[in-house]
């Protein structure tokens, strides 16, 4: 049996009409939006309309062309923390963000920007009176993960934007496991950003991603250059999302993208979050009863994702172990989460992170556990 749970990194296998879509792309249609009046270029400028649609009608984002389509979302956090913060400036994170967050965050507190992380739990949820404190005065921007990529940990984001909201505070919140599992409304939670990646909850192909920004606050753009209109102005266009996609768009992980989004919606978020949660609590309870293994259990669990150890035997090992002798493909080591771990007590080693997803089955959760008890017994 063949068993992919790496679902946290990229889910795998895509909807096969999220492969049919970006062949359409490239076999089909070929040209580039908004750079022809062509019919090959009309059609990829529709692709492109309908995707920005979709993202809006699922993220709850009022206006489709405040969707603007990155690389991925680290590419989209890193155009806002760079584009609106500057020096002197105040910025509040909490003590479990991906490295998406904490390496540009780090570059540009060097360069005078102050960083303020507030303490989660063990179980790695944001303790929400430190949170109010760090607001005081208001900071510049708040920065938070939706949900934890080493244990699925979901933040209280109502609260956190709620606070934020009441005090003017733009909140960036990262989307990047969330998206396409928990329903999210950038509209509701009244979020200054949103950014997320397509390839992962969103079932779309790698290199494409969503960012969304509030159309009051003046973000910079991250690049310059091309965009088909304007051409005679020297200067970048104002308006979104122009400002913000210099350059070819990529038009194959568009429609893919918009592909993935429709399957989602079809399915509704609710019920795959639904089977994404069953799958996780099975994997902590049936974990938790080998002996030997640690599951490091989330205290409000809102993805998939189940990280845990194996006494005497160095994550990386374990699944270097289930991938060559069972094919069975998990993530080890820190999951670019470094301060996740150190939240957790798992650094430096880290965990071996177990993330199903909307294709895995119970059955292939039964074959994990065996697996594990297996090496396990193995080495007695």
């Amino acid at each position: 049996m063949t068993v992919y749970l790496d679902n946290a990194a990229t889910t795998y296998p895509k909807p096969s009409s999220v492969y049919r879509a970006v062949r359409h792309a490239m076999e089909e249609i070929g040209a580039t939006p908004g750079r022809g009046a062509h019919r090959r270029a009309r059609e990829a400028s529709a692709v492109v309309s309908s995707a920005r649609r979709k993202a809006a009608a699922l993220l709850g984002i009022p206006d489709p062309d405040r969707v603007i389509f990155t690389k991925n979302a680290t590419e989209g956090i890193n155009l806002v923390v760079k584009g609106w913060l500057r020096p002197m400036d105040h910025v509040v994170l909490s003590s479990v963000e991906h490295n998406a967050v904490v390496r540009p965050m780090e570059r540009l507190s060097r360069e005078g920007v102050r960083v303020t992380r507030v303490r989660c739990s063990q179980g790695g949820r944001l303790d929400l009176d430190a949170f109010r404190d760090s607001l005081d005065p208001p900071p510049r921007l708040v920065v938070l993960t939706h949900a934890s990529n080493v244990n699925g940990c979901l933040q209280p984001v109502e609260e956190a934007a709620g606070l934020c909201a009441e005090r003017g505070i733009p909140l960036l919140l990262d989307g990047a496991q969330t998206a396409g599992i928990q329903p999210i409304s950038v509209n509701d939670l009244r979020l200054g950003m949103f950014a997320c990646s397509g390839h992962k909850g969103l079932l779309g192909p790698p290199g494409i991603g969503i960012l969304y920004v509030r159309s009051d606050l003046d973000v910079l753009p991250l690049v310059e250059g091309g965009t088909g209109s304007l051409s005679e102005e020297a200067l970048q266009p104002e308006y979104c999302p122009d400002r913000y996609e210099s350059g070819t768009p990529n038009l194959p992980g568009i429609a893919g993208l918009a592909a993935g989004i429709d399957f989602v919606m079809e399915r509704e978020i609710g019920s795959i979050l639904k089977h994404e949660l069953a799958l996780a609590t099975a994997l902590d309870e049936r974990l938790q009863e080998i002996p030997g293994v640690k599951v490091f259990k989330p205290d409000v669990r809102g993805t998939g994702a189940v990280s845990f150890v194996v006494e005497g035997l160095n994550p990386a090992d374990l699944a270097h172990i289930l991938d060559a002798g069972f094919d069975i493909a998990v993530r080890a080591g820190l999951h670019c989460a470094p301060l996740a771990h150190q939240t957790l007590g798992t650094f430096p080693e880290g965990t071996v992170r177990v993330s199903p997803g909307y294709s895995t089955t119970m059955e292939e959760i039964e074959y994990f556990i065996g697996s594990v008890q297996t090496i396990i017994a193995a080495r007695r």
